[in-house]
């Protein structure tokens, strides 16, 4: 359980952009306990849904997520062939909250995949890759700007994501590990910086809650948001004076 962290505090954030050398963007996220690799690839080419598509002018972005063997106290199986289903729903989720703040018509038959690997994991890793990968993202259009590629700025919000619940019947902002598995209520929060929910994923895990209580967690989730964001501008914003 959380020591010294208020109940609607967020862990500590830490986000080194640029993080990789190969990739079009990049970042490495620490988030409390959670560590967090993010990479972006722009490959020229569509899948094959949108090739040739009558109408279809710009480009797709796909998600990928990840946790590693021993990023958790147990070993986790890689998955080689298929993804479980865990995984494609935090996928999908992921793309969805990418695609929502992306102006995919100045990547004209292109294709973005925000790649997210859990190297530590400790509670709200959906929230963690989403946060990663908007830092990438950032990281991404900051050099496609600087390097001429690109004429618009291709971000079109800022994003991020956290985790909210009731545990011990008291609300709480940022769940980790021990709290998400004891929590009555567990939902994800994804949004904007302007306050714009992109999506709200979950709810109760035992007796139903009411439309009120439910209704102040979704604010203290954007309360959450915005914290987030401010480090996020904190680090992107330090990386490049340095």
């Amino acid at each position: 359980m959380r020591q010294n962290r208020e109940a609607n505090e967020v862990r500590p954030i830490h986000i080194i952009p640029n993080y990789m050398a190969h990739a079009e963007g990049s970042a490495w996220l620490e988030w409390g306990n959670n560590k967090v690799l993010a990479t972006v690839t722009i490959e020229n080419t569509l899948p094959p849904h949108l090739r040739n598509k009558k109408g279809h002018r710009g480009g797709w972005l796909n998600a990928e997520y990840a946790l590693i063997p021993r990023s958790t106290e147990e070993r986790v199986k890689r998955e080689r062939m298929y993804s479980g289903g865990r995984t494609q729903e935090i996928q999908r989720l992921m793309g969805r909250a990418f695609r929502s703040i992306v102006d995919l018509s100045l990547f004209h038959n292109k294709t973005l995949t925000v790649d997210t690997d859990i190297i530590q994991a400790d509670g709200g890793t959906r929230c963690a890759s989403i946060v990663a990968g908007y830092a990438a993202l950032f990281n991404a259009a900051d050099k496609l700007i600087n390097a001429g590629k690109l004429d618009e700025w291709p971000l079109r919000h800022e994003l991020a994501a956290v985790s909210v619940g009731i545990v011990d019947d008291k609300q709480l902002v940022d769940l980790e590990y021990s709290e998400d598995m004891k929590a009555d209520v567990d939902i994800n929060v994804v949004a904007t910086g302007d306050g714009k929910i992109i999506e709200v994923q979950g709810g109760s895990e035992g007796e139903p809650i009411d439309a009120e209580q439910y209704v102040q967690l979704i604010a203290q989730g954007l309360g959450g948001v915005n914290t987030i964001l401010e480090a996020v501008r904190r680090d992107m914003a330090a990386a490049k004076a340095s």
